[in-house]
């Protein structure tokens, strides 16, 4: 495919979740989120409710993260947390597995744990995006991963958090395409700070991009 600036401003997530995040930082975000037409914001759940009042109106989706980074909250805790974004304005759901039980090989656990919160979102026509978090897992694991996220209705499984080791390799995104195949989509996350990563990410089978570089990645492309 080749790509213009409005059709790779479509496939990323203008992100920023970084702890020493302040309200003008989000209103920042989203006001370039809809300068370059993005397809959402990724902020932390704090600021949705901000996030979701700048978007209304403007197509740009807000989408926040659950059980972030490390995936280890109970599930109880994820569906109220997921629950709250939703009420809140949020339309797409990033959620961690929790790792630890998937290298157990409690795919019972996760897979309810995905199951119990995509239910939450599609009663508000939300999507879920599943983080696996594919620098701690192995090659099972992450085929694993991607068909517990098939088979209890995400939309998305994405590769990382960002905050937990290397973020998204071009590698694993051949892996999960071919797991997934057409069934679900991928969002390819964590260390994409520019356009050549980016668009390498796509040609391997990414949908969408999540990355705090879009306007940087975007602008690459203008410029080229």
């Amino acid at each position: 495919m080749v790509w213009d600036k409005k059709a790779l401003a479509a496939v990323i997530d203008h992100t920023l979740l970084k702890p020493q995040a302040t309200p003008e930082d989000i209103v920042r975000l989203c006001e370039e989120a809809i300068n370059y037409r993005f397809a959402s914001v990724c902020i932390n759940p704090c600021y949705v409710s901000l996030a979701s009042r700048v978007l209304r109106g403007t197509g740009v989706k807000t989408c926040t993260v659950i059980g972030f980074p490390l995936g280890a909250n109970e599930t109880s805790i994820k569906i109220k947390e997921a629950q709250k974004a939703i009420e809140q304005g949020a339309s797409e759901i990033d959620m961690v597995i929790n790792i630890g039980m998937l290298k157990s090989k409690e795919f019972s656990y996760v897979g309810k744990e995905i199951k119990d919160i995509v239910d939450v979102a599609t009663k508000e026509q939300a999507i879920v995006k599943v983080i696996i978090e594919t620098c701690l897992l192995d090659k099972e694991e992450k085929i694993a991963a991607c068909k517990l996220a098939i088979e209890n209705g995400a939309a998305f499984v994405k590769t990382s958090t960002g905050f937990n080791g290397p973020g998204a390799a071009v590698s694993d995104i051949i892996l999960m395409r071919e797991t997934v195949g057409d069934k679900i989509k991928i969002k390819a996350s964590g260390g994409i700070r520019d356009y050549q990563t980016a668009i390498a990410m796509l040609e391997a089978g990414a949908n969408r991009i999540g990355t705090s570089s879009g306007v940087a990645i975007t602008e690459a492309l203008r410029n080229s």
